[in-house]
Order: structure tokens, then sequence, then C-alpha cells
């Protein structure tokens, strides 16, 4: 039985939809008290109303966590409505995709903005609350994409992601005085809205490349990063937890026959 993260403060970037929402509810669903920050209001609004709806104590703000002072606001936000901030989830993450031969350097600006400076700037705004804290935690949302594997159009995509986990291993070493952990979780391909958006065919082939034989949920990455963030977890730092459903080991699917 773990600690319960009753009454814990918890922001979540990009938390409107997607894994984003997958985390939130799980912290919600946890007894935590959850901001969400994207965007998007009209989405963050109907998402936080849902998690309400369910039992959630849940509110949000809309910001640009690609900017200092939009992750300045949410933190400051965060402290004002809860008190203070124990869990970090930087999960804010955009993946479109570009053939290399095509990426203008707009495309590639755009991916590092909220991928790797979302997550630099949204750690930093976080971090004298999270130091206040005394057992503050930082998840990262990164990806098997860029730190295992790759994907044809995700370049941009796959080395933000990768970068994330050069941020992580020194975090944790600077943050490590403070009782702040830095870890990472490395989702597989999940079913999420952006996900769905590749097509059937993609979707069926991507779950028959897993040993487990089906895509991950957004309940999956939010227990792993609900994990991450409890008191039995508090000794775990600056490391990387893959949530593929196995999807990495193969290899190649001659292995799965």
């Amino acid at each position: 039985m773990f600690t319960p993260l009753s009454g814990s403060s918890v922001v979540v970037t990009g938390g409107s939809k997607g894994i984003g929402r997958g985390i939130a509810a799980a912290f919600a669903g946890a007894g935590a008290r959850v901001l969400l920050a994207a965007r998007d209001e009209a989405t963050l609004a109907a998402t936080a109303a849902e998690l309400r709806a369910a039992g959630g104590d849940v509110t949000h703000v809309a910001v640009d966590v690609s900017r200092p002072e939009g992750c300045a606001e949410m933190a400051a936000v965060a402290v004002d409505r809860f008190g203070g901030i124990d869990v970090l989830c930087a999960n804010a993450g955009i993946f479109p995709e570009r053939p290399l031969a095509e990426m203008t350097e707009a495309d590639l600006d755009q991916v590092l903005g909220v991928n790797v400076k979302g997550t630099f700037f949204a750690v930093t705004a976080c971090l004298p609350a999270l130091t206040a804290s005394g057992r503050g935690r930082v998840v990262l949302t990164s990806s098997i994409t860029g730190p295992i594997t790759g994907f044809p159009g995700w370049s941009h995509y796959g080395a933000s992601k990768a970068a994330q986990l050069g941020f992580l291993r020194t975090a944790a070493i600077e943050l490590a005085p403070h009782r702040i952990t830095v870890n990472a979780v490395l989702p597989g391909n999940v079913l999420t809205e952006g996900l769905a958006g590749m097509g059937e065919d993609y979707l069926a082939g991507m779950a028959r490349s897993i040993p487990l034989g089906r895509l991950g949920t957004v309940a999956d990455i939010g227990n792993a990063a609900l994990f991450l963030a409890t008191e039995e977890a508090g000794y775990i730092t600056g490391q990387t937890l893959v949530v593929d459903g196995g999807q990495v080991l193969p290899e190649s699917l001659d292995a799965l026959t």
C-alpha cells in the first residue's frame, strides 16, 4: 500500500487532453488537487469540468508553457489556489509530422519551444514551491521515440524527447539537495486523440508490433507518473520508466510470430 497523495498539489502541463488528461485523472482519483495547464481555454475548461464531475479537485489555467512568463503564471496560480506545489508533471508536448528534407527553422523552433523549453521553464517556475514542499516530485513525459527508437517525420520530436533526458539527469543532481526527485516516463504508442489521427491501419500495425498485443492507454501512463510521485518512490531520481507493452524489445516482427 502506497502512502496516500490526498491533498497534494499537482500541476500537469498539457493536461487538457491525451496523456496529460490521463495523468491528471490518475492524480485526481488519488485525491490530489490538480491544476491543468495548456493553451486552449475551452478544452481545458471542459476537461476540468469532466474530472470534477468524477469527483476530482481540479482547476485550470490557460498559458503557453513555451514562454517563461506562461510558466510563471501557472506556478503562481497553483500556489495561490492550493498553497504550494508538491508535484510537477511536465507533460506538454507536440509532434507535428515533418520530413527532414522539408523541415524549416520555424518547424524546429515550434517543437523545441514546447517540448524542451517548456520543460525547462515549467521546472524553474515551480522550483521555489517544490523546494518549499520538502518532498517535491518532477515527472517528465518523454517518449521511446528519440531516446530509444525513431520514426520517419519525427526527427525534431525525437530530438526534443532525447533532450528532455539530458536535462533530467543534471536537474536530478542539482535538485537532490532540496529533496526534489526528477524522473521521466517514456510512453510507447498510447491511444490518444493525436494517435487516432494516424488511421486504423497504422493503429492495427502498431498493436501487432507490441508483445502485449495492444496499444497503451492514458491510464497506463498516468499510473506510472503517480507511482513516481509517491513517498515510496522517494529514493528514485534521474531515472526513466519505459511504459510501452514491450514495444522496444523485439528485434523484428518475426520475434512475435
